[in-house]
């Protein structure tokens, strides 16, 4: 049986205006795997999108607590990890700075072992108006797509390394 996110009840996917669920089969290890979430400064180096990323001075690596600066959909939000189990899961919940709606959203990854490696789950809710117009109504299924772009990229990143280490 394959996990999902733990969600808060305030970020329930039945009550939240947009979700995406996203997962892939990656023959890597899990450790492999769960090197390249937590290590957010260099998700660009495998997902180029994800290329304004910031972790606080001294450290290299998200963990519980951690408070980071991130610009997506053009849009500066400072996420902070809420759910930090090794080389299985990993959760953030975060505010678009600025925006004076309230607009929220989650994000988890789930690493399964499995065995020729480990199954990656991705899940996102998001609530709010912001979030609303920029996704739900500008570009309708973005979140899914961007995401499912983000779990091949990964995976195939992750299939690379642990090929160079065999």
């Amino acid at each position: 049986m394959l996990d999902h996110v733990i969600y808060p009840p305030e970020f329930d996917p039945r009550i939240s205006a947009i979700y995406a669920l996203n997962e892939i089969d990656v023959k890597a290890p899990a450790a492999v795997v769960w090197k390249l979430p937590v290590e957010a400064e260099n998700w660009s180096s495998y997902f180029p999108p994800e290329n304004q990323v910031k972790l606080p001075d001294g450290q290299t690596e998200l963990s519980l607590g951690t408070r980071y600066s991130r610009v997506t959909i053009g849009s500066l939000m400072y996420p902070v990890v809420t759910e930090f189990v090794p080389e299985r899961r990993l959760s953030w919940s975060t505010t678009v700075d600025g925006d004076e709606t309230g607009s929220t959203a989650f994000h988890g990854w789930v690493i399964t072992p499995t065995a020729n490696g480990c199954h990656v789950l991705s899940e996102e809710t998001q609530q709010g108006p912001w979030f609303l117009e920029q996704l739900g109504h500008k570009h309708p299924g973005g979140l899914y797509s961007y995401h499912q772009d983000w779990v091949e990229a990964l995976a195939r990143a992750a299939e690379a390394e642990a090929t160079s280490k065999a």
